[in-house]
């Protein structure tokens, strides 16, 4: 370096040197490296974050993952700690398969379409119905229902359906997307069906509120540890691709009827794989 003489050593106009280039211009060893970020222009529309949810969903075509759920207050009645395997391919087929930590198989749910199974080997019930039904029907379902709610922040199948509006409110460091049923203002409902919250720098959502009928809250969903997810395509990652595929790692889900929560943490998410039709199991 030019401020070291030829044995190794600061000379006396070397270090006034160098201290002048802190004091005066900040030097290139003080200034932090670019580095890649996530952080996008911010949009300032709903329909801006509409498409913006939509580009995501987009992004994944199918879906392997292997977490660790841990469930308190008696939501599943089977295990406390479970190692699951989820399989998804688009646009509504999803797995998910649950175990003990030494391999024992504690259930199987499969959705497909509008239809889905849930088989519990150690309780020797399937069920087996229309997703519109599970809450009413099988109360064994509906925690299940609430897993598929969480994972959908990794599978990115959140979006804003065809027929749903929206509408946009600042709320401090986050935007709040409302998202209303399609007819909506014809059924008489004044509440939204879902709110999603999205972290005003980044644009990820950090949180989604499920709403029933009458406006209670029916979960909550946190989402964090936002990473890119590993894509197999061989496509080239532009900073653009490459945020379409960041997902969360950590989903933690509380029941707002308060049965309890449900935290998921994944150790390995695989996108854009071929998902062969004896992997995602059978709903009926």
């Amino acid at each position: 370096m030019s401020w070291l003489s030829r044995n190794g050593h600061l000379t006396l106009g070397g270090t006034c040197g160098f201290l002048m280039c802190l004091l005066l211009s900040g030097c290139s060893l003080m200034t932090p490296k670019n580095e890649t970020s996530f952080e996008q222009t911010i949009p300032t529309t709903a329909e801006e974050l509409t498409t913006l949810l939509r580009q995501r969903e987009a992004a994944i075509h199918s879906l392997k993952g292997l977490f660790t759920a841990k469930v308190r207050g008696g939501l599943i009645p089977i295990a406390s700690r479970v190692e699951g395997t989820v399989y998804y391919r688009r646009p509504n087929a999803v797995r998910l398969r649950g175990f003990t930590p030494i391999g024992g198989e504690l259930f199987e749910f499969v959705q497909a379409g509008d239809l889905y199974k849930l088989r519990l080997p150690t309780m020797g019930r399937v069920l087996t119905g229309r997703q519109a039904e599970m809450a009413t029907r099988h109360e064994l379902a509906r925690p299940f229902q609430l897993s598929i709610w969480a994972v959908g922040g990794v599978l990115g199948t959140g979006v804003v359906a065809n027929g749903e509006t929206v509408r946009l409110t600042e709320a401090g460091d986050r935007y709040r997307l409302d998202v209303y049923a399609a007819g909506w203002s014809d059924t008489g409902r004044t509440t939204p069906i879902r709110r999603l919250w999205f972290d005003r720098r980044t644009l990820f959502v950090v949180q989604e509120d499920r709403l029933a009928t009458n406006g209670d809250i029916d979960a909550t969903i946190y989402y964090e540890d936002f990473r890119p997810v590993e894509d197999v395509t061989g496509d080239s990652w532009s900073l653009e691709r490459r945020s379409a595929l960041v997902r969360p790692f950590k989903i933690s889900l509380e029941d707002g009827r308060g049965q309890g929560s449900i935290q998921i943490v994944f150790h390995e998410i695989l996108s854009n794989q071929t998902i062969k039709t004896e992997e995602l199991g059978e709903a009926l």
